[in-house]
């Protein structure tokens, strides 16, 4: 068994601090970049590099993930859409516009 690399730093009374250049490295973290660190049942704290989000919905990927494992599962709960369904959805949405790039309202966000 490999001994683990350890390094340490010093928290300044803000309780900031730098993360070793190697650890960085090791990373492939930068400035700006994002930590993810995971509290472990024994206290230790496994610190990796934090999932970009490009300014995604930090639940629709969980959501959508649980709804590509249900299919997988359930495959005979899929049943397409009805032509009936399809017609009432055409009648309550006809005349709407929507712009999916604009801005939400600030009551709406």
């Amino acid at each position: 068994m490999s001994t683990p690399l350890q390094f340490e730093s010093t928290l300044t009374d803000r309780y900031q601090t730098t993360i070793p250049e190697t650890v960085r490295r090791a990373l492939k973290i930068g400035k700006r970049d994002k930590l993810q660190y995971t509290l472990q049942a024994n206290g230790a704290v496994l610190l990796t590099r934090g999932q970009e989000t490009n300014g995604d919905d930090p639940v629709l990927g969980d959501f959508l993930q649980f709804l590509a494992n249900d299919m997988v599962a359930n495959p005979t709960h899929l049943q397409p859409v009805s032509e009936s369904l399809l017609d009432d959805i055409q009648t309550l949405t006809s005349g709407i516009q929507v712009d999916l790039d604009a801005p939400l309202a600030a009551e709406d966000e």
